[in-house]
């Protein structure tokens, strides 16, 4: 790297280099958006993973390999003189900057909550600009997680009045559509109770939106609270020469509780 070179040219000639049908790599000119992009948010997951083990040595690595797939993507964009990485750069500076205008302008906000209300009206006037769409919900993404994506589709329709007005209606809703699904399942209709279920999920979903929790944040802290506890009780087993095959569900919960309490 020269003086003057900045560590970002540095990553775009390597990309550039990776790319490049004369000598790159056979595996780098083959991929595409939508090959790449299961990578991108492979990416994004384990920056995720990274913070919520407070390790910043693996967050730091994990960031770049981020960083690597917006240049990859601005790469092959480039190349089909779209655009580059240099348009994605100044199309994010100039969207915080419209989106910040209590800081950038003369707009006031006095708290976060002003400040988010703001926002939300900013993202409706740019959607506008980009042409009528069909429906309010047209620009969720579909790529999101389940639970991610019926949050923001339930808070688009919460911003027109399609909400449920108190906790304990939604709450109603869920014991409702939880009452249905058991009905499917003793039917053994499998596919009416897949769909049954999907209500349940996407209820659950309302409720952590009117909660204000991320439920992906949530289920991820209940998988890791399965995790810790299951190896306590196959820990405890192996202290009794066993394996969990080997145990049975009354061994095996009460070890459980043994591992609650210890928490």
């Amino acid at each position: 790297m020269t003086v003057t070179e900045r560590p970002i040219d540095r990553l775009l000639a390597i990309m550039a280099r990776l790319r490049d049908p004369q000598g790159g790599c056979p595996w780098d000119l083959e991929q595409s958006f939508a090959t790449i992009a299961p990578y991108t948010v492979e990416e994004a997951y384990e920056v995720a993973d990274a913070i919520e083990r407070q390790n910043l040595g693996d967050l730091r690595e994990e960031l770049g390999d981020l960083l690597f797939q917006v240049v990859f993507h601005a790469r092959m964009a480039e190349e089909q003189q779209a655009f580059a990485f240099d348009d994605v750069v100044e199309a994010i500076c100039a969207k915080m900057i419209r989106r910040h205008p209590h800081v950038f302008g003369e707009a006031l906000a006095r708290t976060s909550d002003e400040q988010t209300a703001a926002w939300e009206v900013i993202k409706v006037q740019e959607r506008a600009t980009k042409g009528k769409a069909d429906s309010l919900l047209d620009d969720v993404p579909t790529g999101l997680p389940a639970l991610t994506r019926a949050v923001k589709l339930s808070k688009r329709a919460a911003s027109v009045g399609f909400v449920w007005p108190t906790i304990a209606e939604v709450m109603d809703k869920l014991h409702e559509e939880v009452a249905e699904l058991e009905v499917e399942i003793a039917a053994d209709d499998r596919e009416k109770a897949r769909a049954e279920l999907g209500d349940v999920l996407f209820v659950a979903a309302n409720i952590a939106r009117t909660l204000d929790i991320d439920p992906e944040d949530a289920l991820r802290a209940t998988n890791a609270k399965f995790n810790r506890r299951f190896r306590f009780i196959e820990a405890a087993l192996r202290d009794r020469g066993k394996t969990p095959d080997q145990s049975d569900l009354a061994e095996m919960d009460a070890l459980w509780n043994a591992a609650k309490a210890a928490e």
